[in-house]
């Protein structure tokens, strides 16, 4: 066999000689980019945004940043997550003069600020928290059975690590050099955190969500959207601003944890519940029992049901003598609890890995503000489409939680020496003309109110379609009207439409199969049929709206296009 030869390597970059080095930017003249000029087109409006004006009264400050630690009493870094905000709020608690009197800012992860500096570089406290969920048990009283909080020391140390200028905001503003100014905005970013985090908010990165009934929106399969708002402070051309907006997050239904799985898995009895897909689903969320009130997360669900799980009980706490009892009867004889349904299911699974703690399903409730991180159904899209709020509902909404969040009453906040304006920032702004739409035979089309009417109006460059399929997944669709209709539509807009090569419909056995299996039997059948890929396929959906194929569409090298059946 004859070889060919390769070809020739491109040739290897060249060596930094070891005496190199690079050169240094003067940044004397380092300026933030002013903008050019305004805009000139246009019609002048004048227009509301939301932005709450920021004035700065004690610029000669400084924030001082801390690195944070927390170990456990043998020494170990604390690994559970959540556990500082309330280690340093009772280091602020006990050891307020100690600390001189500072308010602290903490950005729940490893990193303090304070106005001004602590009374040393390096320090260290001893604080106390009790562990509400502990396995501490009353004596006389059996395991498992009502606890009491167990008490539990942490140290927790402090280190000074840098200052930063609150007076690199106003260079920035004045367009000096301000090589600081990203790490006080930092700082001002986590106030508003840890303002938020005091209310007991749901904190997903600057966003912030109460845990208040009428903020949720139901969108079925046990997610409900519930509504809050982002604020972040800004440089802007009108100076230092407060930017307030709406959000929206995807959280769990808060309730019993059965009917979270019956809504999850559109299923009408326990009976019918995918015990495979519900470990993965609530893995990691956190509930409450009751009539305990105790907090655990869920790792798991027990293999065995409730009737047959077992674990090892001690009859007291002086004794080694214990005995084997199953999860049902444990509850029913020794805490005379009834269990409707949960004796034949498996049990929540909390605690430890290596000593878990196993719940009977119908004594468990899910809590409020968990984020549901899942992707939604085209359903439950368009359920949270419609609960959007008009800009008028959107103004009101923005005023009311400035008021209500009361920055003003922030003792760090007002160390800070900031004051903010009550009212929205008012800004010029250009209407601009909208653009033209070039269409057949030399004519134009102008939009109106941002949208516009195809009818009676032909393309600029009409193709002709040859080799193009149809696919119905629809029971209802009357196919012959629809291949007498669209030659003689697509002949109006001035395309030359050919026969489709194919009409395929769908095998009845699978329009109960889930939406990707219909949709991946389907492609099955369009390879089968044609022997290379169309141009594009026409797929007929079964629903006018929120087809759940529509969302399984792959984007690949056909084109599809979708239309939905008439009723």
């Amino acid at each position: 066999m004859k070889h060919s030869k390769p070809e020739s390597l491109p040739p290897p970059p060249p060596v930094i000689p070891s005496n190199f080095a690079p050169a240094k930017v003067d940044q004397s003249n380092r300026r933030p980019m002013a903008r050019s000029e305004l805009g000139t087109k246009g019609q002048r409006i004048s227009l509301l945004t939301n932005h709450f004006n920021v004035k700065l009264s004690r610029n000669n400050d400084h924030f001082y940043q801390y690195n944070v630690a927390f170990f456990n009493e043998d020494g170990n870094p604390v690994e559970s997550k959540g556990i500082g905000r309330r280690l340093l709020d009772m280091v602020h608690k006990t050891y307020e003069s100690e600390m001189g009197g500072k308010e602290v800012a903490f950005d729940g992860e490893k990193t303090l600020f304070t106005v001004g500096a602590l009374p040393g570089t390096k320090l260290e406290f001893i604080v106390v928290l009790e562990n509400a969920s502990s396995n501490r048990t009353i004596r006389g009283e059996t395991k498992r059975s009502r606890r009491l909080p167990q008490s539990k020391p942490y140290k927790v140390t402090l280190s000074y690590a840098t200052k930063i200028p609150i007076q690199a905001i106003v260079n920035a503003l004045e367009g000096q050099d301000s090589e600081q100014f990203n790490e006080a905005m930092r700082v001002f970013d986590v106030l508003l955190r840890q303002h938020a985090a005091k209310q007991g908010c749901l904190l997903v990165r600057q966003c912030y969500f109460k845990n208040d009934p009428r903020n949720f929106i139901d969108i079925g399969g046990g997610v409900m959207g519930c509504k809050g708002f982002h604020s972040s402070f800004h440089a802007t051309q009108s100076g230092f601003s407060l930017n307030i907006d709406v959000s929206t997050t995807m959280i769990v239904k808060p309730g019993k944890v059965v009917d979270f799985l019956l809504e999850n898995q559109n299923v009408c009895s326990i009976r019918e519940i995918d015990w495979l897909k519900a470990k993965r689903t609530l893995k990691n969320l956190r509930i409450k029992t009751f009539p305990s009130n105790l907090h655990y997360k869920i790792i798991g669900l027990s293999e065995k049901t409730c009737r047959e799980q077992t674990f090892s009980l001690k009859k007291n706490n002086h004794g080694d003598e214990a005995i084997d009892i199953t999860v049902y009867q444990y509850f029913v004889e020794y805490h005379h609890k009834h269990l409707e349904y949960s004796a034949d299911y498996p049990c929540l699974v909390v605690g430890k890995l290596k000593s878990p703690t196993y719940i009977p399903l119908e004594l468990c409730e899910l809590i409020s503000l968990q984020c549901y991180t899942k992707p939604l159904s085209n359903s439950q899209r368009a359920s949270l489409v419609k609960s959007r709020q008009k800009p008028q509902d959107q103004m009101r909404a923005l005023m009311g939680e400035l008021k209500q969040s009361n920055y003003d009453a922030d003792p760090l906040i007002n160390a800070t020496g900031i004051t903010i304006s009550n009212t929205f920032t008012k800004v010029e702004g250009r209407v601009l003309d909208p653009p033209k739409l070039k269409l057949g035979s030399g004519r134009y089309l102008f939009p109106s109110g941002g949208r516009w009417s195809f009818n009676n109006k032909t393309f600029v460059e009409p193709t002709r379609i040859t080799h193009w399929a149809i696919v119905n997944f629809s029971s209802c669709c009357d196919m012959n009207t629809l291949r007498r209709d669209l030659p003689r539509c697509s002949q109006a807009k001035g395309l030359d439409l050919d026969p489709p090569s194919a009409v395929i419909h769908e095998n009845s056995q699978f329009r109960c199969s889930p939406a990707h299996v219909r949709v991946d039997k389907m492609f099955e059948a369009i390879r089968q049929r044609l022997s290379s890929p169309p141009t594009f396929i026409l797929c007929i959906l079964p629903e006018r709206k929120n087809s759940d194929i529509y969302a399984k569409m792959p984007c690949g090298p056909w084109d599809c296009h979708t239309m939905h059946c008439p009723d």
